[in-house]
């Protein structure tokens, strides 16, 4: 959410802003962001005089009293009842603008970063770096699904009986696998300096409108009948959440946080062959990391988080790239965002792996999450940022496809074996 100020100061570059995201559906909320708040200004104006008309009439009645001047004194209460049935109506007035007020400017996106490039799609977004030497394989490298279950690691149809289509059971060496990818990205986390940490897996509404707008939650979230929760699509709506109305000292700046979550999705229409199977699902695990921090360091973090994530799939001896989001590929509330994309030898090509994402203020005002400027004494608003560090049913079909040997058997990286009792590979069960 924008500052109302900057909106009203500076409407023709929030129009500009909305264009760059090809959102012209969402141009006239800026004229009545405008009116709602010059009609919100004239009440509260309108309601302080009033409020001072009040004390006033007040103090003229009890003189009149005195002086027994009841007639005058019966007319100034006429007066003074009048003005407050208005004060009255002009705070239900005051009321109703603000919900509207505050409806129209959380529909308005985040301003974008200068240098974000222009685009209309995903399809417009840009290759940044890459990573490691993308190579093909000197056999033919079967669908996911097939070298799962050769492994015998995988029951879809056991999971389509037990919770229907989009869900699996990971079994063997294949289900060892998965945790071990998250205890190493955990440990790998710890390692850089951040504090682990296991939210809760639901939130209150009050939580998922600041973190993500409307449309998000409609597409993503599963909301619990009879109860005001919803499941996390990720662990950034809880984590963030946790510092919602809250003031932090300079000093405690930054946070920097590494979750643990289960991650519940929709995931609704329907999806090619390479994005069935364990690609897009209703509910997967993922180790996110979380960064909230004074303005002035957010674009470092960003670079540092994204960053991260690179070096640990390097680590895992997997090839990645980073893909810049454009303009139309951002979500209302980020400022920038780039997605993380691993090799697929099957397919030829990279595919996404994990998504990081500065959000400037605009979570923080949503959630009313600042900190004491320690030179201004000034409560200022934070910055938040989140970035995947690994979600392993996406982050596995690019570790089999990469490792995968000509016999089948799947090769465990060197900094993985640890985790998996010492085994160097996983042998084919079928």
């Amino acid at each position: 959410m924008l500052d109302i100020n900057f909106i009203r100061e500076n409407p023709d570059a929030v129009r500009e802003n909305i264009k760059r995201k090809f959102r012209q559906d969402k141009l006239p909320l800026v004229d009545e962001v405008i009116e709602l708040d010059k009609k919100r200004r004239e009440l509260q104006k309108e309601g302080d005089s009033r409020r001072a008309d009040r004390n006033r009439l007040a103090k003229l009645i009890g003189t009149l009293m005195r002086e027994g001047k009841k007639d005058e004194a019966e007319e100034a209460k006429a007066q003074s009842k009048a003005n407050n049935d208005r004060v009255a109506e002009i705070e239900r007035e005051c009321a109703e603008v603000e919900i509207s007020l505050k409806k129209a400017m959380t529909a308005i996106p985040n301003m974008i970063a200068p240098d974000v490039p222009d685009g209309r799609d995903d399809s417009q977004n840009v290759q940044g770096e890459v990573f490691l030497e993308a190579k093909a394989k000197p056999f033919e490298v079967p669908y996911h699904v097939d070298i799962l279950e050769k492994l015998g690691g995988i029951d879809l149809d056991s999971a389509r009986r037990t919770s229907g289509n989009g869900f699996y059971f990971l079994t063997g060496d294949i289900a060892r696998l998965h945790s071990a990818i998250l205890t190493y990205a955990r440990d790998f986390m710890i390692d850089k300096g951040f504090t682990y940490c296991i939210p809760p897996f639901m939130i209150r509404s009050d939580v998922v409108s600041g973190v993500m707008s409307f449309d998000e939650m409609e597409g993503m979230m599963y909301k619990i009948e009879g109860e005001d929760l919803y499941l996390i699509g990720t662990s950034e709506h809880s984590m963030i959440g946790r510092f919602m109305g809250q003031t932090l000292p300079e000093s405690a700046l930054p946070q920097t946080l590494t979750s643990y979550s289960p991650c519940f999705r929709k995931e609704k229409g329907a999806h090619g062959l390479e994005e069935r199977g364990i690609y897009r699902i209703h509910q997967f695990e993922k180790q996110e990391m979380i960064v909230i921090c004074k303005p002035e360091e957010s674009d470092m973090w960003y670079e540092k988080m994204w960053r991260y994530t690179v070096e640990m799939f390097v680590s895992l001896e997997i090839p990645v790239r980073q893909l810049i989001c454009c303009s139309g590929d951002l979500a209302d509330l980020k400022y920038r965002s780039c997605d993380v994309e691993a090799w697929s030898p099957r397919q030829g090509k990279y595919f996404e792996v994990g998504s990081c994402s500065n959000l400037t203020d605009a979570q923080a005002r949503r959630l009313g999450i600042r900190y004491k400027n320690e030179k201004t004494g000034k409560n200022e608003f934070a910055h938040t940022l989140n970035n995947t560090v690994v979600a392993p049913p996406r982050m596995l079909i690019a570790f089999l496809e990469n490792h995968l040997q000509a016999d089948g058997s799947v090769h465990i990286p060197k900094v993985l074996q640890k985790y998996m009792g010492g085994k160097d590979k996983i042998e084919v069960k079928v």
